[in-house]
């Protein structure tokens, strides 16, 4: 028996739209009906992911194999594109490899969380591991790092756990504690990925006492920037004559990425650091800090560019600072609401402010 899903493609049920919306809903407000357009969006995106489902189910000639559009449309949708560049970094690549090799005892059972390809899982099996647990919350990537484990011999050495590193269970999906673990979830902005709420779980239910970390610390690193260039990516009053500033609702709140050298750009201070985790021995809870920024050039400070040190293990690092072009890596800019004028020699204070996974600063 075939079952029969209806779709429809504004996301609402049938006969039901933004236009003839309930009138509480409808109502006079702007900021009501924003919302309920944000979740006809996103109601949008799940009928099709729904509708695609339910056409494989219906028909295997309809199965989303590779080199049909239905499957590129899935992972074009599920799978960032950053993954390329990143897996094309070869000094990240060769960092990580080295680092491995050098945190890794003998025989150690390793937890790797973010498989993506399987490549530092399988790092870690040449470096002696006696078996890798890798975990990954995308099937579809979970899916790619098994088969590409296989195609390497290393399948019997390696387990890949298709959930979020903060789902697994000693005892169920994990024999035992880890004696080492593995956890390179950084973004531009370094806490973007989840890497401080991740760690803090793992190190607390994952790691055993004693265990390997890698990273084991990261810095946050800024300069003032004025940017009218940069501040463009991000926010909008005026096109053409027309009052946009209405689409700043959907702007990025928090850090987004920026290539500093492909934007016209003054930098009005020396670099600084901004914040500094401990990730081993940290709380790597939300949290700021007051910043007191030397002025070194006159300008209007528009935010601050950010960019990341990540110690890995025994002296290796990781850098997308500006001045590391070949990185994959973005740099981080975090806009200011309002700009500031500055005058060198003098100095600018302001608080930077963390969650989980977003950098602002007031």
């Amino acid at each position: 028996m075939v079952t029969t899903i209806n779709t429809p493609t504004d996301g609402f049920p049938p006969g039901v739209s933004l236009a003839n919306a309930p009138s509480p809903i409808r109502g006079e407000s702007p900021e009501l009906r924003l919302a309920l357009a944000s979740l006809q969006a996103q109601a949008q995106t799940l009928n099709e992911l729904i509708r695609t489902t339910v056409d494989a189910l219906a028909s295997p000639q309809a199965a989303p194999v590779p080199g049909t559009r239905a499957f590129a449309e899935i992972a074009q949708r599920t799978v960032p594109r950053w993954h390329f560049a990143m897996l094309n970094d070869t000094a990240r690549n060769e960092a990580l490899a080295t680092a491995v090799r050098r945190a890794i005892p003998p025989g150690a059972t390793v937890l790797d969380i973010g498989s993506g390809t399987g490549l530092l899982a399988m790092a870690a099996v040449r470096a002696g591991a006696a078996h890798v647990y890798t975990c990954e919350g995308n099937p579809l990537l979970a899916e790619i790092a098994r088969q590409i484990i296989a195609e390497h011999g290393m399948s019997d050495s390696i387990t890949v756990l298709t959930k979020f590193s903060t789902a697994i269970e000693v005892g169920r999906d994990l024999p035992r504690r880890a004696d080492v673990l593995i956890s390179e979830i950084v973004d531009c902005g370094l806490i973007g990925e989840g890497l401080l709420p991740t760690v803090r779980h793992a190190r607390e239910h994952l790691l055993a006492p004693g265990g390997v970390m890698m990273p084991v610390s990261a810095r946050l690193h800024g300069q003032l920037v004025d940017s009218p260039a940069m501040v463009n990516l991000n926010r909008v009053h005026e096109a053409h004559g027309f009052d946009v500033s209405l689409m700043e609702t959907v702007a990025t709140r928090g850090h987004f990425p920026v290539r500093m050298h492909t934007w016209p750009h003054r930098l009005l201070s020396d670099p600084f650091e901004m914040v500094a985790f401990d990730l081993a021995h940290d709380p790597l809870l939300p949290g700021s800090r007051r910043l007191t920024v030397p002025v070194t050039t006159d300008g209007r400070a528009h935010g601050l560019l950010s960019w990341f040190s990540l110690k890995l293990y025994d002296g290796l690092d990781l850098c997308n600072a500006p001045d590391n072009p070949e990185s994959h890596w973005m740099q981080a800019l975090l806009l200011f609401d309002k700009p500031a004028s500055v005058t060198a020699g003098e100095s600018l204070d302001m608080e930077l402010r963390w969650t989980e996974t977003q950098l602002t600063v007031v």
